[in-house]
């Protein structure tokens, strides 16, 4: 389990904070039992926000009907979107050649570059499987926000697992131990460059 608190509040446009709280901070609580995980988002001032993803990894190409046992009123209500990290497009801009699948290699495994139809080719092959629910309850704003928070929440998950693709070569072969040290030291200078530019980003992070 782990628990951070995002402070976003010197991040935003000078028109906003002045709507907002100076203490003004997401909370990003996060229980990891692979392979499955379990994601929160609530807002320090917005007590009817809150987003939620719930994840689990499969040995497939994204073939498993219901990954995540969703009860049968979910599965009612769900919308089905496949993320392709070689062909999908961000939502607001383009994508970079850093983020270009279509040529990569990577030099320990061998595996890559991706073409098309890929997931039908390629062994190994894992999908990550998510259920991501945004509960916004304000009258006249709850429809927009949602959908906004949706295609947000798409483009960062495009983006983390094109980078996982492209960047095996820096984890793969890593031990249990390596990525914990990896961690420690991503949050040590992740906290450094935030007091140092004073941007107050992020502040802290406990994990029990």
């Amino acid at each position: 389990y782990t628990e951070k608190r995002i402070y976003l509040h010197n991040r935003l446009p000078t028109w906003v904070q002045s709507m907002l709280p100076r203490v003004f901070y997401i909370i990003e609580k996060s229980w990891n039992y692979y392979p499955y995980t379990l994601t929160e988002y609530t807002c320090s001032f917005l007590p009817r926000f809150l987003i939620q993803i719930d994840t689990t990894y499969q040995d497939n190409n994204g073939s498993s009907e219901n990954a995540l046992d969703l009860a049968p009123d979910l599965l009612e209500q769900r919308e089905v979107d496949h993320v392709d990290i070689l062909s999908d497009e961000f939502s607001s801009r383009e994508t970079t050649p850093e983020e270009d699948c279509h040529a990569f290699v990577s030099s320990k495994t061998g595996r890559g570059p991706l073409q098309e139809g890929w997931k039908e080719s390629t062994e190994p092959i894992m999908c990550s499987y998510k259920a991501v629910k945004v509960f916004f309850e304000v009258w006249g704003l709850q429809t927009r926000v949602e959908a906004g928070v949706h295609r947000a929440v798409r483009d960062i998950i495009l983006k983390g697992h094109k980078q996982a693709f492209l960047w095996i070569d820096e984890w793969h072969g890593l031990t249990m131990e390596d990525i914990r040290e990896y961690e420690r030291k991503v949050h040590e200078e992740t906290n450094r460059m935030v007091l140092s530019n004073g941007t107050g980003a992020v502040a802290d992070g406990a994990t029990p």
